[in-house]
């Protein structure tokens, strides 16, 4: 298996003509599955996950070149993630005129749909807990919870205070911990 380099290595070799592919393949690499699973939290299908991603790595490759380096590249992947799957959800609303709530019924039916879905195991419970949060107490609790990214961080990924994120947290964590005692597990 091969050493994972840091990202100021792997950033010099996406910037040398000749070693430009290579890098950014290795970037992907390292990336790929972090990503997946911070996008698949947040858009539930396994397809449309796999369309975001690579959506991700489509912008990633055409604006490599103006990252400055002022964050660290794993905000900056997140960044675009999360922007790609605002906008997918987005499109989701618009394509089928519906409201928020409908496409969040419509994650739910998704979650619900996926053949490892057994409603009786706690993981399945947060996971509809979850679904019931607004949009972005979902991605904040999703990046907390899951991906233990620093409210710093995270706030550079969303441009939002660092207050406002650890509001966002507390009010999902309150929420989820309803949802779950509310139901029979």
């Amino acid at each position: 298996m091969a050493v994972t380099q840091d990202d100021k290595t792997l950033l010099a070799l996406y910037r040398m003509p000749d070693t430009r592919e290579q890098g950014f393949t290795q970037i992907i690499r390292k990336y790929q599955e972090r990503l997946y699973w911070h996008i698949r939290r947040l858009v539930i299908s396994h397809d449309d996950a796999n369309d975001v991603l690579q959506n991700v790595f489509i912008k990633v490759w055409k604006n490599l070149d103006n990252f400055r380096e002022d964050a660290q590249l794993f905000t900056w992947l997140y960044k675009i993630a999360t922007n790609e799957c605002l906008t997918f959800l987005e499109q989701q609303k618009r394509k089928f005129a519906v409201s928020l709530s409908e496409v969040e019924d419509g994650l739910n039916n998704k979650l619900k749909a996926d053949t490892q879905f057994d409603p009786n195991k706690l993981e399945w419970k947060l996971q509809q807990a979850i679904l019931q949060l607004p949009e972005k107490q979902r991605i904040v609790f999703n990046l907390r919870y899951y991906d233990e990214m620093p409210y710093e961080e995270m706030s550079r990924v969303l441009d939002t205070s660092e207050g406002a994120l650890k509001a966002s947290y507390h009010h999902a964590v309150k929420k989820i911990e309803e949802f779950i005692r509310g139901t029979d597990i």
